[in-house]
């Protein structure tokens, strides 16, 4: 193997050494504006390796599988200048099994991914043909081999399909964009139910109506968690919680959230879209709770930070990457949530996230696609409408959880997850 070849040579200099490399063929065919725009097929390789020489850290990356010789000089030389290793690479071990190759992808081809697009725009058509409407379908294959000087040799080959639809309604100088699609490494994707949820959006959202500003209830859909999920997520994170910029950094153990929330990081859902056995640092995957019973349970640290802070890795690689998010379904269904609300806002996406201060939990986001509940009753759309509050007490403020959950994933989502409906007691709405 090309990376077993690597660690061999820049072992002739190094104390340690770690490569992986990724090689990738993909197939995605792209609509917009009622027709398609591309089919295309592409290739990748990409290899990385990371040395430590004399207590420091180089790292190199190539394009080309021959180019063994100078991935391994370059990273050689760049240890020279390199940071301090406060890690160990890790043993070889044993690893879950999981699954994250569906055979049944692989005779998909682009007629039949067109075809799919097709239909899935044919329907959102057929329900407003004023609907400029849009669809993709992306097929990946690809293979993971990872390799470190202390033995440890992995390699796993992965499925990816993602499938959405969507389009936008301009009426005057009101533009109303939506759509919904599902990532997953398995092929059982039911299209029809994807353009479908994509015309309820529309359905829900072509009647404007107006709002107060003021403190209001508020029902997150399983997307729009991502408005709370973002703190949580910097947050946890083990490098800021060792720089100390974390508001959570000694907080384990604690109530952080209202005891009906607890929320798992599983890398072994079948066929989920971030599942898999081992990270790119070569540690093996493990089911991580983040908080049980609105107590927080861990950090996420990869090699670096983990050695740092004198624990051990987590298991989600370099960039401490979440994988699938599950939170645990709540016990009050959806429909009694709305009924239960006579004045307040159900909020889906958002424009400008990430403004204010995320880390601290301060939120003050465009509503994007969201929606008044009056009487109990989504009454459509709203427009011009911010949202603000901090995810950190909006957490402690939960006052109902939907027995209901959905899959966050694919084309239109900012993470991966298995999510309900939270409302939350009150945050502050403001209207223009």
């Amino acid at each position: 193997m090309i990376v077993e070849k690597i660690i061999e040579r820049a072992m002739r200099k190094a104390q340690a050494a770690q490569a992986i490399m990724l090689t990738q063929e993909t197939s995605e065919v792209n609509f917009e504006n009622d027709r398609l725009k591309s089919a295309e097929s592409s290739q990748r390789t990409q290899i990385d390796l990371k040395v430590i020489v004399n207590g420091k850290v180089g790292v190199s990356s190539t394009t080309d599988p021959n180019d063994v010789e100078g991935v391994v000089s370059r990273a050689l030389e760049a240890a020279e200048f390199g940071s301090e290793a406060h890690f160990d690479l890790p043993d070889a071990q044993s690893l879950e099994p999981v699954k994250i190759f569906d055979p049944a992808l692989l005779p998909l081809e682009k007629p039949e991914m067109i075809r799919m697009g097709q239909q899935m725009m044919d329907m959102i058509k057929s329900y407003n043909p004023e609907i400029l409407a849009g669809a993709g379908v992306n097929k990946t294959v690809y293979k993971v081999a990872y390799a470190n000087s202390k033995g440890a040799n992995y390699t796993a080959d992965h499925t990816e399909f993602n499938v959405g639809a969507g389009g936008a309604l301009v009426r005057g100088t009101d533009i109303l964009y939506a759509g919904h699609g599902i990532g997953q490494k398995k092929r059982a994707v039911d299209t029809e139910e994807i353009a479908a949820q994509a015309i309820e959006y529309f359905r829900l959202a072509e009647t404007i109506v107006p709002i107060e500003s003021g403190e209001m209830p508020v029902i997150f859909t399983p997307s729009g968690l991502i408005a709370l999920l973002l703190s949580l997520g910097l947050a946890i994170d083990g490098k800021n919680v060792h720089l100390g910029a974390s508001p959570l950094r000694d907080k384990l153990g604690q109530q952080i959230a209202d005891p009906r929330l607890t929320l798992v990081d599983d890398p072994f859902v079948e066929f989920g879209p971030r599942t898999s056995a081992f990270d790119d640092e070569g540690t093996p995957r493990k089911v991580t709770p983040l908080i049980e019973k609105g107590v927080l349970r861990n950090f996420i640290y990869d090699l670096d930070t983990a050695g740092r802070a004198g624990v051990k890795p987590t298991g989600h690689g370099s960039s401490r990457r979440l994988t699938n998010l599950v939170i645990n379904a709540g016990d009050t269904p959806y429909e009694q949530m709305l009924r239960d609300i006579p004045n307040g806002l159900l909020v889906h996406e958002y424009l400008g996230l990430g403004q204010g201060n995320p880390i601290n939990g301060d939120f003050s986001v465009n509503v994007f696609l969201g929606y008044k509940i009056e009487n109990g009753k989504l009454m459509g759309r709203v427009k011009d409408v911010m949202l603000a509050g901090n995810a950190f007490d909006a957490l402690k403020n939960i006052a109902a959880m939907s027995k209901e959950r959905e899959w966050v994933s694919g084309p239109f989502a900012w993470f991966s997850g298995l999510m309900p409906y939270v409302q939350v007691g009150k945050l502050s709405v403001t209207a223009k």
